[in-house]
């Protein structure tokens, strides 16, 4: 595919139009909500702005199109691919928000505006090449997710949510700045790369190890990896959950590119402290994925609230795709960027039909889904793919891409053993010990009787879970789909 009329058209800002789209689409919702008092009106508004924003990103990305834009961003396989999953996500969530019971009805405009800025400022955080960049993206990105926590309707949990939401990003941001700072001290610039090539005449410093320490603990936070995890449950419960969603498939994975684009740059792809913290680094990493996923599995089976349940799930999750960062190879990264895919399709949809069932009046405890089966087919039926998924049951989605991650800890791409064979250990067990609370629900579901009244549940609900069945489905038995590029990916950013 050629991008020749998107870059002639463009010009110099061929690599951000993405953004720009999705920004402006931002600024024009408050003007199209009063113009259009119907919430499927701006909806509709919303879904073409972020469909437009698709489709260039996608011949951009189908074109192999690289560039820089003002030395900030840069446009690669990478990039292209990141900004796909962030625009799935802004799609599916949009989709359902104008049909949930949860959003705000008032301030439904101002919704979709935060929505898209939030999307905007991950977008940005994906083409990035510098920490200043980096750091603007994420906090866009982070405060106005701090405001759509807070728009829920008639539910005190929200606000509750938003303030600890708000409270931990403050503190997160404060850590991270501090950090970043340090760097800078030591590197003498923001652009990753250039302090790759700094740091590689340095050697080991302890305003380099204080840097390194205060941006893990930073952007931990924002992945909610452990010990930095404790908001997430309290924010998933309390937001509405299209927000819940959002925050969960789409969030989490902001923290987890930045990961990925500072630390595999520095110190893999820059090879600049190999000489003296790869491996230490290497080791931080893997006890943190260890205690992520076991602590995320092991917490979700005492919940009884399915979206806490799902939350420390989600935790879970997190742990899996730092094996990334413990390996540190291309094959590791191809695997983890599959699986950040995957999770988007299975964890979305999961928090989906929650969404679906709460419009319908069911509640969000386990025990609510009794009888679900009968009462709701297709719900029950999409929620137990979803949870098997999870769980790395074949030949669901979630199987293939644990399957693709977990082997980068054995062997690497050249097919030599690797030393972190007790990771994997670790992965797996958790993943055996995840099916235990997501049986839980599917007992709720099929086995156990509830009430035996039919559910209908919003048309919009209806189409983004089947998006998210067909996708868990396809990418199971057909994993190149997506796999290709992802591998792809890995070779541009390890280049």
């Amino acid at each position: 595919m050629d991008a020749t009329i998107i870059t002639d058209l463009f010009g110099e800002f061929t690599p951000i139009v993405p953004m720009l789209i999705m920004l402006l689409g931002a600024l024009i919702m408050p003007a199209v909500t009063f113009g259009s008092k119907r919430r499927n009106a701006v909806t509709a508004a919303a879904l073409v702005v972020i469909a437009a924003s698709a489709a260039v990103n996608i011949v951009l990305l189908l074109a192999d199109y690289t560039g820089t834009y003002a030395e900030l961003f840069e446009y690669d396989a990478f990039a292209g691919l990141m900004v796909l999953l962030f625009q799935t996500v802004a799609f599916l969530v949009t989709l359902v928000s104008a049909s949930s019971t949860e959003t705000t009805r008032l301030h439904f405009g101002a919704f979709n505006a935060l929505l898209l800025a939030a999307t905007t400022g991950m977008m940005f955080v994906a083409t990035a090449n510098d920490l200043i960049t980096i750091f603007v993206g994420v906090e866009l990105a982070s405060i106005t997710s701090y405001l759509l926590a807070a728009m829920k309707r008639n539910d005190p949990r929200a606000s509750e949510a938003a303030v600890k939401y708000v409270i931990v990003g403050g503190m997160s941001t404060a850590i991270t700045i501090y950090g970043l700072s340090m760097l800078y001290g030591v590197a003498g610039t923001t652009n990753i790369e250039e302090i790759a090539v700094a740091l590689s005449t340095q050697g080991f410093s302890w305003a380099f190890g204080i840097a390194l320490v205060t941006m893990i603990a930073g952007y931990g936070f924002k992945i909610a990896a452990v010990p930095f995890h404790m908001w997430a449950p309290d924010v998933y419960e309390g937001s509405s959950t299209p927000v819940s969603a959002f925050l969960a498939t789409g969030s989490k994975k902001l923290g987890i590119v930045v990961f990925f684009k500072i630390f595999l740059i520095l110190f893999v792809a820059g090879t600049a402290v190999a000489s003296f913290a790869t491996e230490e680094v290497q080791y931080v990493f893997a006890i943190i994925a260890a205690l992520t996923m076991t602590v995320g599995n092991v917490v979700a089976i005492a919940q009884n609230n399915i979206k806490r349940m799902l939350a420390y799930s989600s935790i879970a999750q997190a742990g899996y795709i730092l094996i990334v960062l413990a390996v540190m190879s291309e094959y590791a990264l191809a695997g983890g960027l599959f699986h950040m895919f995957t999770h988007v399709f299975m964890k979305g949809g999961a928090f989906l039909v929650v969404g679906a069932l709460i419009c319908a009046g069911v509640g969000e405890k386990i025990s609510d889904y009794r009888g679900l089966g009968r009462r709701a087919p297709f719900l029950a039926f999409a929620m137990l793919l979803f949870l098997f998924s999870l769980a790395g049951i074949p030949p669901l989605a979630g199987f293939t891409s644990k399957l693709i991650l977990f082997s980068a800890t054995i062997y690497d791409g050249n097919g030599v053993m690797t030393q972190w064979i007790w990771l994997a250990f670790i992965a797996i067990l958790n993943s055996a010990i995840s099916l235990y609370y997501y049986a839980r629900v599917v007992k709720a579901m099929y086995v156990e009787t509830g009430d035996s009244e039919k559910i209908k549940v919003p048309k919009a609900f209806t189409a983004a879970i089947a998006i998210c069945v067909l996708f868990t489905i396809v990418l199971g038995v057909y994993p190149q789909l997506i796999l290709d590029f992802c591998s792809d990916a890995a070779a541009a950013l390890f280049g």
